[in-house]
């Protein structure tokens, strides 16, 4: 039988296994399997060669019992309302889990942005938010920079949506440029929550991160930050690291500035050179002898028919749904300790939260107060997550990482529903 690689079917086979763990109330389980809203929207744009294109969006708000929906928006050619709806289910379980007071919401336009000059961008962008404008706002939905999306595109659907409402709503979207009250430290959040993590991770599996080795697949925003922090916080040296071309292994460790004069030069890491360093592909990093692996860039990276060659003794999913659920029991079966995607990569979301919440107060906070305060919150998320392992392993029930976070997540997501009537 063939893998489950539909990444909202896969959500829902996540979410029915911690159901059947914790013993859920099949009436919650029924309500939180599927969005709340699903809008799809059609926006015409005049080019700049006076042609008018159509391009097909959409906004999933998955459940917003414990607050606003909270959630990216996602330009990409290839974008699907599946891909959008399982995002919108994780970001839902990532609020709740981080104890932050949102619910999970997703965008996305059908778009190749790199197709499009300045002009039509900042026009479809603005266009997005018209079209749903109806449905976001700072107290109802909070949008914020995802895949092939940019401060810049967030301050054109700032400022779109303050045109709509006839004043400034700087909190209607996070991940805004500083200079109109995007939030100091937001930019590498998602990166430096993963290094938390990682760091209380290491101490609990006594791994030692200044000799540790790590490879990193993803040379995006998330990856490059995992490598440039890890280094600077810890000195581990990050030996392999790849982009969607293929990557590079050195035993010896790799060069930033190297792989950032290959990448400017070629396109790709592909053009990096030292004396030691090999080519392999994004396949042949995953299954490196590391101490750490660190998937930072698509989905479905791990599944059934490699997840037994991964040798890492620690495995964390900066990306979102790195790993099938039938490569998720292949890795907790075999001992890899495996840190699910919605508490390494919360980083992000903690940070829009702050930024969100500056904006709401007109109070704004020092880069080291934002650090400080993301710290806190996450190693929390992090004890939170082991403490319910322990839990059940008490109780004679071996879980892994993910039901554990899981099943935090929906508990709190579901007593918010019981509370208010929902069911």
């Amino acid at each position: 039988m063939a893998e489950e690689l539909n990444p909202f079917k896969i959500a829902q086979q996540q979410l029915e296994h911690a159901a059947s763990i914790m013993k859920l109330d099949k009436q919650a389980l029924a309500i939180l399997r599927e969005p709340r809203r699903t809008v799809t929207v059609n926006m015409a744009v005049r080019m700049s060669s006076g042609e008018v294109k159509t391009f097909q969006g959409f906004r999933v708000q998955y459940n917003n019992a414990r607050g606003p929906c909270k959630g990216g928006i996602r330009f990409h050619p290839l974008e699907t309302i599946d891909t959008v709806k399982a995002l919108a289910a994780w970001m839902t379980w990532k609020c709740a889990l981080a104890d932050i007071p949102f619910g999970g919401g997703k965008g996305g336009i059908i778009v190749d942005p790199k197709k499009l000059d300045e002009r039509e961008l900042e026009s479809l962008s603005r266009a997005y938010v018209r079209a749903l404008g109806n449905i976001i706002g700072p107290e109802t939905d909070v949008p914020a920079p995802d895949v092939y999306t940019t401060p810049q595109i967030m301050a054109w659907m700032m400022d779109e949506y303050t045109n709509i409402v006839r004043h400034n709503a700087f909190g209607v979207i996070t991940g805004k440029p500083t200079e109109i009250w995007g939030s100091e430290g937001r930019k590498d959040s998602t990166a430096m929550g993963g290094m938390f993590v990682m760091r209380e991770a290491a101490k609990l599996l006594k791994i030692d991160l200044k000799k540790a080795k790590i490879a990193v697949q993803g040379f995006g925003n998330a990856g490059m930050y995992a490598y440039t922090l890890s280094k600077k916080m810890f000195g581990s040296n990050v030996v392999a690291i790849s982009d969607s071309q293929g990557g590079i292994y050195d035993p010896d460790g790799l060069d930033l500035k190297k792989l950032e004069d290959a990448k400017k030069k070629t396109g790709s890491i592909d053009g990096y050179k030292s004396k030691n360093a090999q080519k392999l592909t994004n396949e042949e990093l995953l299954e490196l002898d590391v101490d750490i692996l660190i998937p930072a860039a698509i989905e479905n990276q791990i599944k059934k028919d490699n997840a037994d060659r991964v040798k890492a003794k620690l495995l964390l999913e900066l990306a979102n749904g790195p790993v099938t659920p039938e490569a998720d029991e292949i890795l907790h079966e075999k001992g890899v300790f495996d840190l699910p995607d919605f508490l390494v990569n919360s980083g992000g979301v903690i940070g829009s939260y702050f930024e969100w919440a500056q904006n709401l107060s007109n109070y704004y906070w020092s880069t080291e107060d934002f650090y400080n305060k993301l710290d806190k919150f996450i190693t929390k998320s992090f004890n939170d997550t082991i403490a319910m392992r322990k839990d059940y392993a008490g109780k004679g029930q071996k879980i892994s990482p993910r039901m554990a976070a899981y099943i935090i997540a929906v508990d709190r997501v579901s007593k918010a529903m019981k509370v208010r009537g929902w069911y």
